[in-house]
């Protein structure tokens, strides 16, 4: 395992896992913040978890660099015996196309496909969240088959609609919150992406897995109200990790 610990200013470092985005890597990440966070290190305060990182903010006068340098390596040392995480699925609606969705057709036309066999292939895999990043809540995500053949859109938007989901390669984002984005735009979700009335704000965590179902503009509209009054519950369960 090639790591790198980073120093990133006076109270934080760095572990860089590897140069690549990958699922291997990025749960080698996974690994060290859960074991990190399951037996705690005092003088640590936050860890971020990204594609091929873990950046771990620390108060020095609690914890010297090079105590927290040994400790992580010891961690590192230990990564096999560190057990792995579980596989949640969550299940997101979508409704693609029309007024939440207006690169659907463009994209279908990039693959050279039907709008129906774009959303078979968009819908039709489970989806890995490598991080969250950019806004509060914004999932990154990513399948492992099938992977669409364009990128960005050539001139990004400057405000796109919260609760959009966009699309290039094998990527699929979740976005919260009205923001600048230059990904197309494929569909939308009636589930809150971030809601800050919640204990847990978040819809989606790093290391979880997604699969999006395909729905009407009328189940879309029944969803968003359920959502409202806090009946709606999101489907949820765990499967055998092969």
């Amino acid at each position: 395992m090639d790591v790198k610990i980073l120093i990133s200013g006076d109270s934080a470092v760095s572990v860089q896992m590897g140069s690549e985005i990958s699922l291997e890597v990025n749960q080698l990440v996974r690994m060290l913040f859960l074991d990190l966070k399951r037996s705690p290190v005092e003088g640590i305060t936050e860890m971020v978890p990204t594609y091929a990182s873990l950046m771990i903010h620390y108060r020095p006068e609690k914890i010297t660099y090079s105590h927290l340098k040994e400790e992580i390596e010891k961690r590192l040392a230990g990564m096999e015996q560190i057990e792995e995480e579980r596989h949640i699925v969550k299940e997101i609606p979508i409704c693609y196309g029309g007024e939440f969705g207006p690169d659907l057709e463009d994209c279908a036309a990039y693959e050279h496909v039907s709008t129906q066999e774009f959303i078979r292939m968009h819908a039709g895999h489970e989806y890995y969240t490598y991080m969250l990043g950019f806004a509060p809540g914004h999932a990154y995500m990513a399948r492992f088959e099938e992977p669409f053949h364009f990128k960005r859109r050539e001139a990004p938007r400057v405000r796109i609609p919260g609760q959009s989901i966009v699309v290039q390669l094998n990527l699929s984002n979740l976005i919260p919150f009205d923001q600048p984005c230059g990904w197309n735009i494929v569909g939308a979700t009636p589930l809150a992406i971030c809601d800050y009335t919640k204990e847990d704000p978040f819809l989606v965590h790093a290391g979880e897995w997604v699969r999006y179902v395909p729905v009407s503009q009328r189940e879309y509209g029944k969803i968003k109200e359920d959502v409202r009054k806090g009946t709606y519950r999101l489907k949820t369960y765990e499967k055998a990790v092969e």
